[in-house]
């Protein structure tokens, strides 16, 4: 087994590697807007993956597909020539959803923004349920004060040592 350093250097590699033969050897249309965001390699160094985008609708992601396919024997020769790796991994295209998810998340903040603001429009005029001020102050101990006969039970000694067990 390779480490994982290596695996990452031959990945990087070959990201660049197909990146580089999609613009300049293959000759697909169908390849124009295809952007190769990462690749991932095995630990072994026999299998990579390379991810990518295409600008477009869902017929852009399907034709392009068909056409990577197509172009992989191609590309896996090219990277074998310029890695000079013992055995020259195998390719497999992976259409990246980062970007989508990204663009989803995006949406999701702007609806949660839209809801705040229609939260901080409707609280700037509301009144309180209760009482304006619902805590108790200083000047409001005298409406709590007990009509003494809770009071007289206890004696201050009483309070200081805390309660007796038994």
């Amino acid at each position: 087994m390779a480490d994982t350093a290596r695996a990452r250097k031959l990945a990087k590699r070959i990201a660049q590697i197909v990146a580089s033969g999609l613009e300049h050897e293959v000759k697909d249309p169908r390849l124009a807007m295809v952007t190769v965001t990462d690749a991932r390699v095995t630990p072994d160094l026999r299998d990579a993956t390379v991810y990518y985008t295409v600008f477009g609708d869902h017929a852009d992601y399907a034709s392009t597909a068909a056409a990577l396919a197509s172009a992989t024997g191609v590309l896996r020769s090219r990277v074998g020539q310029q890695t000079g790796v013992r055995f020259t991994p195998t390719l497999s295209f992976v259409a990246d959803t980062v970007p989508d998810n990204a663009r989803r998340m995006e949406e999701l903040l702007a609806k949660a923004k839209e809801a705040d603001e229609e939260v901080a429009r409707l609280a700037s005029g509301a009144m309180p349920a209760g009482d304006a001020d619902p805590y108790r102050t200083a000047t409001d101990d005298d409406e709590f004060a007990t009509d003494g006969a809770d009071a007289e039970q206890f004696s201050d000694a009483d309070v200081r040592r805390g309660p007796q067990s038994g």
